[in-house]
């Protein structure tokens, strides 16, 4: 008797793997260092919707929703999140992006407030403000 095992017809055809793009270029979400960061307010109420920083040196930038804003601060995200991926696509660096975003401060539901732009020990500070009440 043979030791070799009849091979399975299914898996005799060589493995293909197809690439996948990776999608729109995108800054990093996530950094150790300080970072800028202003404030988006809803322009109805003014409650605060969440937070955009930048940080250069780790060319990173995110949106960081407010938590007790709920599901509009997650949905005004997408729109800030967007501009920031069109940023990015266009090669400007992260604090140019933020600078660009303030100059055109109106989002969907959303606005910036021209003098929120303020400083951060790094992305975890402005993450654990967007959970705070």
């Amino acid at each position: 008797m043979s030791s070799e095992r009849p091979i399975n017809p299914r898996f005799d055809e060589d493995v293909h793997f197809n690439l996948v793009s990776p999608g729109p270029p995108r800054y990093q979400d996530y950094t150790e260092k300080p970072v800028r960061y202003f404030t988006v307010v809803d322009k109805q109420g003014g409650a605060v919707l969440g937070y955009v920083w930048a940080n250069d040196e780790d060319d990173a930038a995110m949106w960081e929703p407010r938590e007790a804003a709920g599901p509009q601060a997650f949905s005004e995200g997408g729109i800030w999140y967007a501009r920031l991926e069109d940023a990015k696509g266009r090669g400007l660096l992260p604090s140019q992006a933020l600078a660009e975003l303030l100059a055109n401060p109106e989002g969907n539901q959303g606005r910036a407030l021209p003098d929120s732009l303020t400083d951060a020990p790094n992305a975890a500070a402005v993450e654990a403000l967007a959970k705070g009440d």
